[in-house]
Parts: C-alpha cells; sequence; structure tokens
C-alpha cells in the first residue's frame, strides 16, 4: 500500500511521492519563545515526530527542521514584564521546550533555527521581493503587496474580498500601518524601531522582522526553495502559512512545499483552552501532576491527527490505563523472558509478525491513522499480559516460546515508531519499588515454606504479608509449591 497524506493545499487526500525518491525535506513551524509549551502544542510536536518516525520505518532519509520564534512582541511583552530582555526570555522557554518535548519522547530535530540568527536571510529575502515588485518601503517598514500574488489565498481557500485587514492576530498599532499601507490587505516584511525594542540595521533603517517572513527564509536556508512537507496547526493556515507561500513562491517561481499537513486543534471539556477561561494547562504542569508522560503521548495518538481533540480527566485517566496494558507487553521480555529460555543477551533480534506489520503500516499508510495502528500494538500487549499471566499461574504458556519472542518483538518495534517506550528510568523506578531480587524472594519464599510445616503459621503469613508489601504476589499450588509474580 502506498503512504497517501491529505494536503491541506488540494484539499484531497494524495499518494506521498517526494520531490527526490527516497528523501524527504520536512519543515515544522515551531513555538514563539516566551512562555511553557501548552498541551496545543503537545499534540502538535508529538504528530509531526510521529509522521517523522514513520517515514523512516518505510525507509525514507528525512531532514527535518524546527524553527523557534525569538523575535516577536509576545517576547518583548513578557521580557517588559519581567524586566529582563527579549533574549533572556527566549533562550529560557526554549530550553523548557527541549526539557518538555524530551520528557514526551519527542526526537530533537536535525536543526533548530531561529529568526535571530536568519537575519542575513530574511534581509535577503525581503530585497529581492522588493526588487521584483511585490514589497514596498513606507518610512521604515517594508509591506507585501498582497494583491500583487495572484494565487493569494489558495491554501486556505479564502479570498480577499471576505478578509479584514489586520487579521494576523499580532499586536500592532493599526492605525500608523493604515497610513503607511498601499491597501489593507498588505502585511509587515521589515518593521521600524521603536523605542526601547532591540532593533537590527537593514538598508530599510533599524528594525525587526515580521513573523510570517522569519519561516520563509528560515526554511530556504535550511532545506531549499522547494520542499516535501510543510507542517504545523490549523491555526497557521491562515494568515501565517497563506503568507510564507505568497513570500517564497513570489521570490523563487517555485512551490514552497508539496504537501501541507496540519493537525486539529485541541479542547478541554469541549472549550476552546485558554487563559480567561482558566482551563489552560502547560505540559509541565500535566506531567507533574503526575501524569506518565507515553500516557499523554497515547491520549494524544489515540485521536486521528486532524480531528479535534478534547482533553478531559476521564479521557487521560483512560490513555493511563491504556499505556499500563501497553507497558505490561513491552515489558514482557523483563518479566518472563527468562523463564521462557529467552536469549536475554541479544532479545531484539528476530523477525516480526508480517500480518500485524501489515495491518500497522496499511492504518499509518491512510493519512497517519494512528488509532488503527494503536489497535495492532494492543491486541498484541494483551495477548502477551495474557499469556504471561497464564506463565505464573500455570507454569507454562499456551503458546510457543518462539512466537511469544516474535510477537514480544513485533510490539517493541511497533510501538517505537509511535514513540511509545519504556525508558530505563521507569524500569530504575519499578526495580526500586520491587526493591528485592529474584534470589531474594525465592529464599524468602523458602522461609516461609519451612514455617509453614513447622506450623508457624503466624510467620508465614508475616513474610506472605511482607511480600506482598514489596509488590509480590504468591500463589499457593497443590503438592506444597508455590509461585509468585510482581504486580
Amino acid at each position: 500500500m502506498t503512504l497517501t497524506l491529505y494536503n491541506t493545499l488540494t484539499r484531497s487526500q494524495q499518494p506521498f511521492e517526494p520531490v527526490n525518491p527516497g528523501k524527504v525535506r520536512m519543515y515544522c513551524c515551531g513555538v514563539t519563545v516566551y512562555d511553557y509549551c501548552h498541551l496545543g502544542h503537545a499534540r502538535s510536536y508529538i504528530i509531526w515526530d510521529t509522521v517523522r518516525r514513520y517515514l523512516q520505518w518505510r525507509g525514507y532519509e528525512v531532514r527535518y527542521v524546527q524553527n523557534f520564534t525569538d523575535i516577536d512582541d509576545k517576547i518583548l511583552n513578557r521580557a517588559r514584564t519581567e524586566g529582563s530582555s527579549m533574549q533572556e526570555v527566549a533562550d529560557r522557554y526554549t530550553q523548557a521546550y527541549f526539557e518538555d518535548m524530551a520528557r514526551l519522547n519527542v526526537l530533537e530535530a536535525d536543526e533548530y533555527p531561529r529568526a535571530t540568527h536568519t537575519l542575513n536571510g530574511i534581509k535577503r529575502l525581503i530585497h529581492e521581493l522588493e526588487q521584483k515588485g511585490y514589497a514596498y518601503a513606507a518610512s521604515g517598514d517594508v509591506y507585501y503587496k498582497v494583491r500583487q500574488f495572484p494565487e493569494y489565498g489558495k491554501l486556505s481557500g479564502r479570498q480577499l474580498d471576505d478578509l479584514q485587514a489586520g487579521a494576523s492576530g499580532r499586536v500592532e498599532r493599526q492605525d500608523e500601518e493604515a497610513q503607511k499601507k498601499q491597501d489593507p490587505f498588505d502585511f509587515a516584511l521589515w518593521k521600524k524601531a521603536k523605542p526601547g525594542e532591540p532593533a537590527w540595521e537593514s538598508p530599510w533603517g533599524e528594525g525587526r522582522p515580521g513573523w510570517h517572513i522569519e519561516c520563509s527564509a528560515m526554511v530556504r536556508e535550511q532545506l531549499g526553495e522547494s520542499i516535501d512537507i510543510h507542517v504545523g496547526g490549523a491555526d497557521l493556515v491562515f494568515p501565517h502559512h497563506e503568507n510564507e507561500i505568497a513570500q517564497s513562491e513570489a521570490a523563487t517561481g517555485k512551490p514552497l512545499a508539496k504537501y501541507w499537513l496540519h493537525n486539529g486543534m485541541v479542547t478541554v471539556n469541549g472549550e476552546k483552552m485558554s487563559k480567561s477561561l482558566g482551563n489552560f494547562t502547560t505540559i509541565r504542569e500535566l506531567l507533574d501532576k503526575p501524569v506518565e508522560p507515553m500516557a499523554l503521548r497515547l491520549f494524544v495518538l489515540q485521536a486521528q491527527y486532524r480531528k479535534p481533540l478534547d482533553f478531559t480527566e476521564e479521557a487521560i485517566a483512560s490513555a493511563e490505563n491504556g499505556w499500563h496494558t501497553l507497558k505490561d507487553g513491552l515489558r514482557f521480555a523483563d518479566e518472563c523472558g527468562s523463564k521462557l529460555g529467552w536469549d536475554t543477551v541479544a532479545p531484539m533480534s528476530g523477525e516480526l509478525i508480517p500480518e500485524a506489520v501489515q495491518r500497522f503500516n496499511a492504518a499509518m499508510d491512510d493519512d497517519v491513522n494512528t488509532p488503527g495502528a494503536l489497535a495492532v500494538l494492543f491486541e498484541l500487549a494483551k495477548e502477551l499480559r495474557r499469556e504471561g499471566n497464564i506463565l505464573v499461574h500455570e507454569g507454562k504458556t499456551e503458546t510457543d516460546s518462539a512466537l511469544l519472542q516474535q510477537q514480544w518483538l513485533t510490539l517493541v518495534k511497533l510501538a517505537t515508531v509511535l514513540g511509545l517506550e519504556v525508558w530505563p528510568e521507569e524500569e530504575g523506578e519499578a526495580q526500586e519499588t520491587e526493591g528485592l531480587s529474584d534470589a531474594e524472594i525465592e529464599a524468602a519464599i523458602a522461609q516461609r515454606q519451612a514455617a509453614r510445616k513447622a506450623k508457624n503459621f503466624a510467620e508465614a503469613d508475616r513474610i506472605r504479608d511482607e511480600l506482598q508489601a514489596q509488590g509480590i504476589t504468591l500463589i499457593d499450588k497443590p503438592g506444597g509449591v508455590t509461585n509468585w509474580h510482581r504486580s
């Protein structure tokens, strides 16, 4: 089956064919670093991380670039409030971004360009647009001539006549701008320096770039004039991505991106997430409650990426239960491998189950249908958990050991494609909680059996209760045999 993706540009699901066979250039619009990342960011960066992982799984060589917007009115406002600088605010929240994404197992991009590091490319692109008649200077500002680009609106489907001026959502002095603009729909490429704000030298005087031109310049500098996939949240379709297309394609005469992918928005209990409603939740607040990071990642992947995602206490609790099921399956080798005679030195080698891989790929090929892919994982995990329970209670499994190892390996490999992994620190925490080694448990069971033979039932009960408190469950079988398992 061929990978197909829903392309916002064509409003249809299309077969994926990269510009250069076997290679994918992918750009993701990153955060404006003025605050901690919230649930909307979590969804966006988890899903694009998963798309990247899946492309690599299917054999593509992926170059993945994600920017940081570190010049912006929101950053300046935060700096004024704190009595710090724009760079201090940007650096602090850039570091916070990396911390949050690491907890969610989002792989680092190949490059993280910043607007402040791309100023030469930004100014060069503005100059080209000016030379080609798509931009004009006005009292220190530079504006893009929207009506000069006939295809404006092709991504969002909006017509200029239906639009309102100044719809960028950015903080701007509309009265001043209105007097400078040749047309109300024109947007800023370069903004004249304001008192007390950071500014850079340019042919048009001191100032700073507009938001939209930053991404156009960073895409061009990092990936070239025409790329395979451009991604971001649905809220970026207009005006940001629409303006990116207008800028880049006017300058180069080439398509900026072949495929435009956008993820749906996150709501909280059915309402838009906002600080004014008191339902604004950052990633770190949620994970510090604590919600397990992989449970949050699973919550995001349980919905198809283009659909709305509603965050509720019930939904996250369900995701946590689901993660515990997957985690039991992923830990099957640790819990049962040695008892089944597996090679514990190199347990990751071997063939995967073709039918499971085929169904997983078929789901993901259908516009990254992660709910369908997860169904395959849950089937494998539940079967492994069932066999693990049988092994504990019966001393053997119903399924052949080699097939169980193949099922476990398939689960681990496919789960990794979705970024769902049991990390070493989780294993360490589990061992710390479990406390006792296998040998110590067996020794305690031997002491309990001796106490029972001596009819010292109080001592036998004490040993059983002590093991139970440390997560060890004992199962007494006929003939004086006692099996055990960790809870």
